[in-house]
């Protein structure tokens, strides 16, 4: 083990197994935490202190049914841990920059786009959908750091596609969204939405990629035409609300310094961690606000969370009920709010626990 976790019961106090225990943790070399359960509520915190007798540092209160406590433990044992043992790299050295995919239907302006970005022309430029037959990488260095691109193939409706090779490109195009951390959303402005932008949006959501979307040939669009244009674009992809919309032209480069500031707001929002406690208290206070609804007569209430993984940020709850679709979507907005989580899916976990 890389850090033991020595438990011992409050009600009970130290036993003489206990110091036995202690002693033979002490040898051992590593890191020890000692945890004192059962402390239930604040009156028993006062007798946590008989356990410092066991020499192992400061006790750790908490009540392992109820999960008080448990998010400093947590804290606690991940800050022991070692640093993680350095892998050989059997990749390129590119393998590890944020990934960005540019996706969108065909003859939208992806490789214009594309090509505005990285500066060359890397990609088939050319006013016919379907042009770009294939998949390419190209990084690109920014002030912050460099970021892969992958320009994908015309996404088009499997009815439509005829040609083998076009066939292939699109295939490639979609394993493209589940390998990329972020996707660029590409928008005709003229045609608006459409089904199959939606469905892609929604391929972007479930794939747990950041995500900005980018309405192109925005300069095309009549002035008095422009707020029912955007309007459309906010009710068409409400489920993707949390992600940026930026109007651009990629043909005459309106705009396009909106495009790189963006995706690092992406790829920040994408590894964010909150620490336990801060997640803890936000949890707390939403709840004060608006309580979770009735189940069959019951009150839900949350115990404790803790986000168990990023890329995206995952949180999982521990609740003695099950918590509705309606109330998940408010602690989603609450979370965002408070720790700023920009253009990136967050996924919520519900797991039940006795009270």
């Amino acid at each position: 083990a890389d850090v033991l976790v020595m438990v011992v019961d409050v009600m009970v106090g130290v036993l003489e197994q206990d110091s036995a225990i202690a002693r033979i943790l002490q040898r051992a070399g590593k890191p020890v935490l000692l945890v004192v359960n059962k402390v239930d509520d604040e009156k028993r915190e006062l007798e946590i202190w008989t356990a410092s007798s066991l020499g192992l540092g400061v006790p750790f209160p908490v009540s392992a049914i109820h999960g008080r406590g448990s998010g400093d433990v947590l804290d606690a044992v991940v800050a022991e841990l070692p640093p993680e043992p350095e892998v050989p790299d059997t990749g390129g050295p590119d393998d590890h920059l944020f990934a960005i995919a540019i996706v969108g239907r065909p003859n939208v302006g992806k490789s214009t786009l594309f090509n505005r970005i990285v500066g060359d022309e890397r990609s088939v430029v050319h006013d016919m959908p379907g042009t770009t037959r294939d998949t390419i990488d190209t990084v690109v260095e920014t002030p912050e750091g460099p970021l892969r691109f992958i320009d994908t193939a015309g996404m088009r409706r499997r009815s439509r596609v005829d040609e083998n090779a076009e066939y292939y490109s699109v295939v490639r195009a979609l394993q493209a969204v589940d390998k990329a951390d972020a996707a660029l959303l590409v928008i005709d402005a003229q045609q608006g939405v459409s089904h199959q932008d939606q469905r892609l949006g929604e391929r972007i959501d479930a794939a747990g990629t950041a995500i900005v979307i980018v309405l192109n040939k925005w300069d095309l669009i009549a002035t008095e035409d422009r707020p029912q244009v955007l309007a459309d674009v906010y009710d068409r992809l409400g489920f993707l609300s949390y992600a940026p919309v930026l109007k651009i032209s990629a043909l005459t480069g309106r705009s396009l310094k909106d495009v790189l500031p963006a995706l690092r707001q992406a790829e920040e929002a994408y590894h964010a961690r909150v620490p336990t406690a801060a997640l803890n208290k936000v949890m707390r206070e939403l709840q004060q606000k608006h309580p979770p609804p009735l189940d069959r007569k019951h009150r839900t209430r949350i115990l404790y969370a803790t986000q168990g993984a990023s890329e995206p940020p995952t949180f999982t709850i521990f609740a003695t009920r099950p918590l509705p679709p309606s109330y998940l979507r408010y602690i989603e907005r609450s979370l965002r709010e408070e720790f700023d989580l920009g253009p990136t899916p967050i996924k919520i976990r519900v797991r039940q626990r006795a009270s």
